[in-house]
Parts: structure tokens; C-alpha cells; sequence
């Protein structure tokens, strides 16, 4: 029997062996019995899925539980990048909403994410509840005699979605530029979304892995970081009328930004940029949250423009509701996720993109340029990271090797403090290194962050020996 728990960002698990129709009608049937407990049933039930194999069949599943407890389900029409299910969740005030995605993992998962009615991730209180159902007995009615019934409704959410970035971004400007914007999709949920919202113009979108293909060629997993966009990154690097590339991960919730040399621009980069652009640009005010695995940039411009920053464990499910609760200008994570206010408090890759193509266009500057603006305010950084593979069995003996070994100096540099709840680890230079296990997989993470680029693989290389992997 396999152990269903949900991770920083839903249920992951390997097709076939444990993400099976069985589970996934578990995890609905859990679902929708929380949603009968806190009396948002007669709201309805939004669902969605990317483009991963069998994502749509895996979806259909979900409704066919949801119906046969008399639950009304949206489901989409087609593939569909998590923020514009999140935002069509809020747009018809449904009760709440599930992802059929995996996200970035490798194309052999698939997964289930929890959007509660607000269009954000779940949070742990609300997980909590929901794995406490698990048990509860399933119930499915026949998805054509569901959909005979109108217990399950196709829907396109791209519409009201479209408008909404309308609202957030200076999409005629875009339009009106003279801008070339390579895309690359990755195969995913976001293919040709860019080109539907910026043509007819002026600027040019062009756009790579815009089919559906499931194994994700030519990749390790579709998440938007330099080693898996080799394509896009030589695209930049040879020919001169490119000026930016963009790229979203499986799902869409995530960006990748390669400048017009090819340079790929790190998700700590972009984060600080997009702070930048709201607080410079678009000239708005509200407190900055981020996750304890990303930047300390964030925290110099919180300085510089007198906003408060807050730091939260890694996930949406924590940021998301922070940024709630204090009506938050930005809030990001290492991996490439930003959420705005006025829009949904979770993840948006799509409109990150196009945040970072209009503050080009507004400060007439490339993408290379935006990044020395960023570094005449703040410094420059230099950031890394390295994943480690490990048996799972061995998780609980490599986090007491590390506990009971803090290190006193990195790479030659005193620590000046730790972390109150994470392996984190702070030097009197200003840089900080990070030892973190994964949510979904079973993958340590070892992250820096330094003021001086000669020093990343040293404090890399030191967060190695120090898990003992």
C-alpha cells in the first residue's frame, strides 16, 4: 500500500507504481469530503492538468469523484498552466481547486496539487486536514454519466485570465515594441500561451518545445534552470536579434530568463529584478516575502525603498498565505516561483515573464543591463546550487550528521550565525549557505549564495562533505 503524503507543493509519486487511478480517486475522495466539512461544496470544484502522460485521464478521475458526492466540477478544456486554473478558481468563486501536475519533477511522475478558494497553495493546516480523509470511502459515478448530468462542465479559463494580465502588466506597450522574445515552453501546460497574448503587434514571439510531449526530450525534467535549456540559451547566444528568452516550467507556475547573450540569469536574479520593477517601475509599496533558500537581495532593496521583507520555510504554502496576511508587494522562491499582489497568491511564470519584458521596454535597457542596474543598488551576488541524490532510508542519519557538525568557518570564512530552524549558515562576508532536503523528492539541496563569484564552488564544495553524500 502505497503511503500517500503530500510534499512543499502537493502529492508527487511515480506513475504506475504509486500515482495510480486507485490514489488519485483516494486523494479526491479525501478532497472533497474536507470540502462537505468546511461547507464549500455547493461552491464547486475546479480542475485542471498539464501535459503530462495521462494527465487528462488522471483529471477526469477527480471529477468523476467529485460528482458522485454531488460536487459540480469545472474541468478544463484542455492542458492548462496552474495560474490560470489558481485564477479561474477565484474568477467563479469555487469552493477550491486541484492541479494534475507534477510541476518540474522528471517526466516518470505525475501529481496532484490543493488550491483552496483564495487560488493559492494549500496550506499545512488545510493538508493536514485533507490527509486526515484519506481513508474515507470513495465514491465515483461514470464520467459520461457525470457529464450527462452536468455534474461536470467543460470550461476554457484562458478568457478572464487574459484580461486579468491586462490589469497587472502594460501588455500594449509589449505589443508595441520592437522586441524579439524567444519562448521556450518545455513542452509544457504554457505552450503558445505568449504568442496568443502578444500577437497581433509589433513584437516578435517566437517559440520553442511547443508541442505536448510527455518525456520531455532533451531535458532531465522540465524545470526552467540552465542545464535544461541548453536550446534556448544557444538561440540567445548566436543570434543577435534575439533579447530575451523565457522560459516556464512543466505547469507554467515557474520562470527561466536568459539575457541576449545567452546568459542565463539565476531565479535569485530574477526574483530581486522583479522587486525591483514593482518597487521602482511600477513604483508600488508592500512587503516582500521570501523563502529562506532565495536571496538577500530582496532584504538590501527592502532597505533601499523602506519595506519590510519576511522569510518563510521553502513552498507556496507558506508564502502564499504571508503574503495574505500582510497584502505583500512580491513574494518569490529559489526555484523561479514569484506570486503578486492583485493577482493570486501563488506562483505565476507566465506573468513574471512579462513583468520582466515591459521593465526592459520602460527603463530602455537590455536584459544584461537590468541586471548591472540591479547590482549598482544592491551588489553583486553570485548564486549555485547542487542536488544529491540519496536512499531515502538514510534521510533521518544524514540530517543528525549535520546537526551535531555545524561548521565555524566556510570555505576560510568565520560563521557569523545559523539559522533558528534551518540548516542555514551565515558568514561575516555576507554570504550564507544552505543544506536542505527536498518536499517530493528524495533529492539534498545544497544552496549559496556569495558576494564574490571565485567563492560559490568553495562553499558549495564544503556543503557537500558537510551532509556526508
Amino acid at each position: 500500500m502505497a503511503q500517500i503524503k503530500f510534499g512543499t507543493d502537493g502529492w508527487r509519486a511515480a506513475i504506475a507504481e504509486d500515482y495510480t487511478f486507485e490514489n488519485v480517486r483516494k486523494v479526491s475522495q479525501a478532497l472533497v469530503t474536507y470540502m462537505q466539512a468546511i461547507g464549500r461544496e455547493k461552491d464547486g470544484l475546479v480542475v485542471g492538468y498539464d501535459t503530462r502522460f495521462n494527465s487528462e485521464h488522471f483529471a477526469a478521475a477527480v471529477a468523476e469523484v467529485a460528482a458522485a458526492n454531488g460536487i459540480h466540477t469545472y474541468l478544463t478544456h484542455s492542458f492548462t498552466p496552474t495560474p490560470v486554473i489558481s485564477h479561474a478558481i477565484i474568477e467563479k468563486k469555487a469552493g477550491m481547486g486541484a492541479v494534475i501536475t507534477a510541476s518540474h519533477n522528471p517526466s516518470t511522475d505525475n501529481g496532484f496539487k490543493v488550491k483552496p478558494h483564495y487560488g493559492g497553495s494549500a496550506s499545512p493546516e488545510i493538508i493536514a486536514e485533507i490527509e486526515k480523509r484519506l481513508d474515507s470511502e470513495v465514491k465515483r459515478m461514470p464520467f459520461n454519466q457525470a457529464l450527462k448530468e452536468g455534474l461536470v462542465e467543460y470550461f476554457d479559463p484562458s478568457a478572464p485570465y487574459f484580461a486579468q494580465l491586462g490589469r497587472m502588466v502594460d501588455l500594449e506597450a509589449i505589443k508595441a515594441a520592437d522586441l524579439t522574445l524567444v519562448v521556450d515552453a518545455m513542452y509544457g501546460a504554457g505552450q503558445g500561451y505568449f504568442p496568443r497574448i502578444l500577437t497581433p503587434g509589433n513584437v516578435t514571439v517566437a517559440e520553442l518545445h511547443g508541442t505536448r510531449n510527455p518525456i520531455f526530450p532533451g531535458m532531465h525534467n522540465p524545470e526552467p534552470i540552465a542545464r535544461n535549456l541548453g536550446e534556448l540559451i544557444k538561440l540567445l547566444t548566436d543570434s543577435p536579434s534575439s533579447e530575451v528568452g523565457i522560459a516556464n516550467d512543466g505547469d507554467a507556475d515557474r520562470v527561466g530568463i536568459v539575457d541576449e547573450n545567452g546568459r542565463f540569469m539565476n531565479q535569485l536574479e530574477v526574483f530581486a529584478l522583479l522587486a525591483l520593477y514593482l518597487l521602482e517601475v511600477k513604483g508600488e509599496r508592500g512587503p516582500i516575502i521570501k523563502s529562506v533558500s532565495t536571496t538577500s537581495m530582496v532584504d538590501r532593496l527592502g532597505q533601499l525603498y523602506g519595506v519590510e521583507v519576511h522569510e518563510t520555510p521553502v513552498g507556496f504554502k507558506y508564502i502564499g498565505p504571508k503574503m495574505m496576511e500582510t497584502n505583500a508587494l512580491i513574494g518569490g522562491e529559489e526555484s523561479g516561483g514569484f506570486g503578486f499582489r492583485g493577482h493570486i497568491p501563488e506562483r505565476d511564470g507566465i506573468l513574471s515573464g512579462l513583468f520582466i519584458a515591459d521593465m526592459m521596454i520602460k527603463l530602455k535597457k537590455t536584459a544584461s543591463e537590468l541586471l548591472q542596474y540591479l547590482f549598482d543598488k544592491v551588489g553583486p551576488h553570485y548564486y549555485d546550487r547542487i542536488d544529491l541524490q540519496f536512499e531515502q532510508g538514510k534521510r533521518n542519519d544524514i540530517i543528525q550528521h549535520v546537526r551535531h557538525n555545524p561548521p565555524k568557518t566556510i570555505a576560510g570564512i568565520p560563521v557569523i550565525r545559523q539559522h533558528d530552524e534551518e540548516f542555514k549558515y551565515y558568514t561575516e562576508d555576507g554570504s550564507w549557505l544552505l543544506i536542505r532536503f527536498s518536499g517530493t523528492e528524495p533529492i539534498l539541496r545544497v544552496y549559496t549564495e556569495t558576494i564574490e563569484e571565485a567563492k560559490v564552488q568553495a562553499f558549495l564544495d564544503e556543503g557537500r562533505k558537510l551532509t556526508g553524500v
